[in-house]
């Protein structure tokens, strides 16, 4: 385990007060804090490297040098053999509308596309658009309502040889399921379909391999694992080269340029290798090199070691007040299918008087459909949907304490 009160002083956005208090954050999910390292990356960029791609100059080349070795960076983050594979963008949600464009015009009538209801909007509408356009037929995978897990039944029901995409979320943003992603993608390839993951919100909570997963295409951002705000798409090297990418006429047919529409956000992809590099360190042993991916691996099992403590102590803190009831999965021979994101509605207060009320308190939340309106619409929770309660790595049981105790307050 590493020690909770180094890694807490790595970040100074921790040291906020409100009041005569330290400030809670429990808003992860909506966006990590970042450590110092971060910080100085962006800052060292901007003010040492700053230049567009290409340039034939001193500064041009130092800014290539170095984001080719963030995405080096990112493909051991990613478990990726080809760091030519990596595609930077503005966000997720830009780069997958990106994708569901390109991969639209291998779709025809008759086809199908399989979403979810437990998924980000930004995994849904993208494809329901592009669907729209190619004249293919949309099909929404249910949920169990019970503890807000998928119904692979449905999903096997509803998957065919007309299948021709399935897109699924590595954990829910809104509840914390983890889906079982690599027996989905199975049974997608069986049927010839494609399958994109989102793993936006898995990113942070553990250790992500897209050779293991065989999935074709996998997206996340950097500012939910402790880096700036920047979208990352894996894909598989041959889909990546043959399908068509919308881009201006001098922009390289080569991959990964091909796929990053214009400048990008250079001092972000600086702190976004920063991002991965912190992560690496939490192991405690050299991360250089081949040692980044070990480091990695090493880091993530102290990171879920730590987040299940608390995801443990905080579900048993909310079941034990009954004005409040928790979505997704509560039991502890569960707990290794989820992460520690937590929903629930109070019967008395709105998620939106709870999350201002814990707010003025100095304890961050989120009230509202956290863009996960496919799984609110199914839960029946529109228009107000949850207060989510998103802990990491840097929380603690105090904060948790904390946080329990004004929820008492409150009642």
């Amino acid at each position: 385990m590493f020690n909770i009160h180094q890694v807490r002083g790595r970040f100074p956005a921790l040291q906020r007060r409100v009041g005569d208090r330290p400030a809670v954050f429990f808003d992860g999910p909506a966006g990590s804090q970042v450590p110092r390292c971060v910080i100085d990356a962006v800052a060292d960029y901007l003010q040492n490297t700053n230049a567009n791609h290409g340039g034939l100059f001193a500064a041009g080349r130092e800014s290539d040098e170095l984001l080719d070795q963030a995405r080096h960076k990112i493909a051991a983050f990613l478990g990726a053999e080809n760091p030519q594979s990596v595609v930077f963008g503005a966000n997720m949600t830009t780069l997958t509308f990106a994708l569901s464009r390109s991969l639209a015009t291998t779709w025809k009538p008759g086809d199908e596309v399989l979403v979810t209801r437990l998924d980000h909007d930004a995994n849904v509408t993208p494809w329901v658009l592009a669907a729209r356009d190619a004249g293919a037929t949309v099909r929404h995978v249910e949920i169990r309502r019970d503890d807000c897990t998928l119904d692979l039944e449905d999903f096997r029901q509803k998957l065919s040889e007309r299948t021709k995409l399935v897109a699924v979320g590595y954990a829910s943003n809104g509840v914390g399921t983890i889906n079982p992603v690599e027996e989905i993608t199975q049974a997608a390839h069986d049927v010839g379909a494609v399958v994109f993951i989102d793993a936006v919100h898995y990113a942070p909570h553990g250790p992500l391999d897209v050779q293991s997963l065989d999935c074709d295409f996998l997206a996340c951002s950097a500012y939910k694992f402790f880096g700036p705000h920047v979208g990352i798409l894996w894909g598989k090297p041959a889909l990546l080269e043959d399908l068509p990418a919308y881009k201006v006429r001098p922009a390289p047919d080569a991959i990964p340029e091909k796929w990053m529409t214009g400048t990008q956000n250079h001092e972000g992809i600086a702190g976004a290798a920063a991002a991965v590099d912190y992560l690496a360190s939490l192991a405690g042993i050299d991360a250089e090199g081949e040692n980044l991916r070990p480091a990695l691996l090493e880091a993530f099992a102290g990171i879920k070691r730590a987040e299940d403590t608390l995801c443990r102590e905080l579900i048993d803190g909310l079941t034990a007040r009954p004005e409040i009831k928790i979505y997704g999965i509560v039991e502890t021979a569960q707990l290794e299918s989820r992460v520690p994101t937590v929903s629930f509605v109070h019967a008395k207060q709105s998620p939106q008087d709870v999350a201002r009320y814990l707010g003025d308190r100095g304890i961050f939340v989120w009230a509202g459909n956290h863009y996960a309106q496919p799984l609110t619409e199914a839960l029946g929770l529109e228009p107000d949907g949850t207060v989510r309660i998103g802990l990491l790595h840097y929380n603690t049981s105090e904060e948790i304490t904390r946080l329990l105790i004004a929820l008492d307050e409150l009642a």
